[in-house]
């Protein structure tokens, strides 16, 4: 760390101090704190995932588990285990200055709701905002984010005036996906032509702010159906791509009933068959 203005002394110009503790603005702060919050976690008990590093976890033979999940310096620990989530407040408390906020309500502009029948998640304040932003508050509704006999191109028609707005909404888009799996493909569509967009790619992005505006409450309910069975369902349109005949591949897994995974992706391939795009589809989605 270099010395500050006026400290120092003609005989130590050429000298820095040694930082004793990290401090905000420095680049090797984040992993000092992660690494300092981590031990103190795993002293608990808690297992690093290997999958998330921003996921801690702690599951026993009884069937009793504990997840803590950070962003940054914000926590949430969920689990069905009351007892073990009270002790790791507690020691949480002895390390650091935290505060109890509750049950979580809010996290990273999703919104949790918690009921008899089950948690809802959404993301109504954050889909309102993209309304607001691109001048959509007020827009007519429809009843499907995209038309499914429209096949879109690049440099065809006439280029969009703004490509930074362009870039700016679509990526706010990707991630109102978080909870509207029902948006998935239609984004994964217009999010290929961030580079260069046109006139006929705006349009297919404010169909779909179209669509977020009929209801824009709407998210996941997960609730307790009493099992964990596993199903996946998978997809994929053969030589779908008017371009380069490219396939798209969709799956979304669901365990107990509940959805937990989705993605829609255009592949870098051409399928020589529809067989070989729904095994591609397949295996993408295990």
């Amino acid at each position: 760390m270099e010395q500050p203005p006026g400290f120092v002394a003609q005989e130590e110009c050429g000298l820095v101090c040694r930082l004793r503790r990290s401090l905000y603005g420095l680049k090797q702060s984040p992993q000092a704190w992660f690494g300092k919050f981590s031990h103190i976690v795993q002293s608990f008990g808690l297992k690093h995932s290997e999958v998330d590093h921003s996921v801690f976890y702690c599951h026993t033979s009884s069937g009793k588990c504990v997840n803590l999940i950070m962003y940054v310096d914000d926590i949430v620990i969920t689990g069905n285990d009351s007892v073990k989530i009270s002790q790791l407040k507690r020691h949480l408390v002895n390390h650091f200055e935290t505060k109890d906020l509750g049950y979580l309500k809010y996290f990273l502009g999703i919104e949790v709701a918690q009921s008899k029948e089950g948690i809802v998640i959404s993301q109504r304040k954050y889909a309102l905002h993209i309304l607001e932003e691109t001048g959509m508050i007020n827009c007519k509704l429809i009843d499907s984010p995209m038309d499914p006999n429209k096949k879109l191109v690049a440099d065809h028609g006439e280029p969009f005036s703004d490509p930074k707005r362009y870039r700016r909404i679509v990526g706010k888009l990707i991630y109102l996906t978080i909870t509207r799996p029902d948006i998935s493909f239609a984004v994964g569509v217009v999010s290929q032509f961030m580079q260069a967009p046109y006139i006929d790619h705006w349009n297919v992005v404010t169909r779909i702010l179209r669509y977020i505006k009929k209801d824009p409450r709407q998210g996941l309910l997960y609730e307790d159906k009493g099992n964990t069975q596993i199903s996946c369902y998978c997809h994929a349109d053969w030589a779908g791509s008017p371009i380069n005949r490219h396939f798209t591949t969709r799956y979304c897994v669901f365990i107990g009933g509940n959805i937990i995974s989705w993605k829609s992706k255009k592949q870098n391939v051409v399928a020589q068959s529809s067989a070989k795009a729904e095994y591609r589809a397949m295996a993408t989605a295990t």
